[in-house]
């Protein structure tokens, strides 16, 4: 959705539905929704942004991790109806066109995926942690990484991915 997308409405959905207004990859989307969604199901099952996926759906894989105001979260423990006004940038949201993020970039470039069900969580995660300088070393880099799980033990390339980007973004 780009910056000058025009506005999206969203039908009402559940019981007491709450008036939400976010800014998603760029786009105002203006919903009415149930107070008890997350994020996560907001994303995906409201407004087809599937990229970020339901993993654990408990917070303790990683794989739903999007940005909200700029901050790194997990989408499937936060509550859409709390973000009103926020900002939520998704895997989506990255690229700018054709033209890939410089994590996604790298992620590719590393081969920091394999089965790629957890790499979106991955890359949001490492976007985050560049912008927020904590990559000063590996171990840097694995500590705070490691809120993101890859069963396919990716990790090495994801380190590397995370290196080479380093001091380039932000």
């Amino acid at each position: 959705m780009a910056e000058n997308a025009p506005t999206a409405t969203v039908e009402s959905v559940g019981e007491n539905p709450v008036e939400v207004s976010l800014r998603v990859n760029g786009s105002r989307v203006r919903m009415e929704t149930d107070p008890r969604a997350t994020l996560l199901d907001t994303l995906r099952d409201r407004l087809a942004l599937t990229g970020t996926k339901k993993g654990c759906d408990r917070g303790q894989c990683g794989a739903c991790t999007v940005q909200v105001d700029g901050r790194r979260v997990l989408s499937c423990l936060t509550l859409a109806a709390a973000l009103d006004g926020a900002r939520v940038t998704s895997i989506e949201g990255l690229a700018d066109g054709d033209e890939l993020h410089p994590v996604q970039q790298a992620f590719i470039d590393h081969d920091g995926f394999q089965c790629g069900f957890c790499t979106p969580g991955q890359i949001m995660s490492a976007v985050s942690l560049v912008e927020e300088g904590r990559t000063g070393s590996d171990e840097e880099i694995r500590e705070h990484m490691s809120g993101n799980i890859c069963r396919c033990s990716a990790y090495p390339f994801i380190v590397d991915a995370v290196r080479s980007v380093r001091g380039k973004v932000g």
